[in-house]
């Protein structure tokens, strides 16, 4: 499809939401958004949790999670003994992090579009256990092989401990070849943890081929499930070495049931994102995916054109099947993180449109996101208002 014709939308999706419709949500790639017969799900967990919590708790609760677990590793493409349900992507990168048993002879290596919350988490655990962190450069725009040659020539075999990349990158939108950047540090004998927090429901997945030793992926984003719920998913010869946040009860059972135990959690979200899963299969994932991604498309080229940016000069993705894009502001717009903040709140404010706008590189981009529920209007009002609110914003 092209990118100047927006897609048809799916009948009755919006309906299956209960965002404020006063508002246009552009952004369902930060939170995501609950479909309500999924809040439903939760709901009456939550109502079978306070009815009688100790048979909640006490009774038949491992079964239920392994079995959830199993369903949701299933649609990914991941081996079900191997995984674990955690609350969301950044917990499991600390996981990981505590259980590769970093040193002072160490270094991490992320590219320079890592989430901001997981370059925190490296930078923490460097810190406390004296190994360094080190930041590869991926221009926006790389092409595949450009990106797969720079992160490779940036490993350092015997010092490098362990690699940290996107599947998809949430500040920039950019799909990283995941599969050949872990078959290249594999033959360097060096650990690859991929942090695919956009990937469940955006994209088709299979967990198992990409070859990683550690992918974890939210499935409370694009997989509609309830906040709170990820998939992580480790390599068998680190399975014996996951060594929890927390201690609770299943520890002596060993990993994932170690993990996936810390005493009261609300396991609601985690029994209820089946229920995601089947909302989407409803309308089926292939036209939803489709959808997502050709109306990000055209918001990309109608938002970009309104600030004069040619075709040639919007990033591409590095897939047209990815549901977010970027588009770059104008010189010295919120080129820092309070800026951009300050930015997107400005936008939310005065045009009633969430959006996500980060600082990258040195200049302000402006992430749309495309979900079932947003329409063509919701874009081209964003880009009808948007041009004087920054000359406003500059001013």
């Amino acid at each position: 499809m092209r990118a100047d014709v927006p897609p048809r939308s799916i009948p009755g999706a919006r309906l299956m939401f209960s965002l404020d419709p006063a508002v246009s949500y552009l952004n369902h790639g930060s939170f995501g958004a609950v479909p309500i017969t999924v809040q439903r799900a939760q709901q009456r967990l939550r109502d079978e949790m306070e009815a009688n919590p100790l048979r909640f708790f006490g009774t038949g609760l491992v079964d239920r999670v392994v079995h959830t677990r199993r369903h949701l590793a299933t649609f990914l493409g991941a081996d079900p003994d191997g995984s674990a349900l955690v609350p969301n992507t950044t917990a499991a990168v600390s996981l990981i992090l505590q259980s590769v048993g970093l040193t002072t002879s160490d270094e991490v290596l992320l590219t320079d579009h890592a989430y901001g919350a997981v370059a925190l988490a490296v930078r923490r655990q460097c810190r406390r256990t004296g190994a360094s962190a080190r930041t590869v450069a991926v221009p926006l725009g790389a092409t595949e092989a450009e990106a797969v040659a720079r992160i490779r020539a940036a490993l350092r075999p015997g010092r490098t401990r362990l690699l940290v990349v996107d599947q998809i990158a949430s500040a920039t939108a950019t799909l990283f070849p995941v599969r050949a950047i872990a078959a290249a540090a594999r033959e360097l004998d060096i650990p690859v943890l991929v942090d695919a927090a956009h990937v469940p429901g955006m994209l088709p997945v299979d967990v198992s081929a990409i070859g990683a030793d550690f992918w974890v992926g939210n499935l409370h984003k694009w997989a509609w499930a309830p906040r709170g719920t990820a998939l992580l998913n480790v390599a068998p010869p680190w399975r014996r070495r996951i060594d929890p946040l927390v201690v609770s009860w299943e520890q002596e059972q060993g990993y994932p049931l170690s993990v996936e135990f810390q005493g009261t959690l609300d396991y609601t979200s985690w029994l209820a994102a089946p229920a995601g899963i089947f909302a989407l299969r409803t309308l089926g994932p292939d036209a939803v995916r489709e959808h997502n991604a050709a109306l990000a498309a055209y918001g990309q080229r109608v938002v970009g054109a309104a600030l004069g940016l040619a075709p040639e000069e919007l990033p591409r993705p590095g897939s047209p099947d990815i549901a977010m894009r970027v588009v770059p502001l104008p010189a010295g717009l919120a080129t820092t993180a309070p800026e951009a903040f300050a930015l997107r709140q400005q936008i939310s404010d005065k045009l009633g449109a969430e959006t996500a706008v980060n600082a990258w590189g040195g200049r302000g981009l402006l992430r749309l996101s495309a979900q079932v529920y947003n329409r063509p209007e919701e874009y081209d009002h964003l880009a009808e208002h948007l041009p004087p609110l920054l000359a406003e914003f500059q001013r």
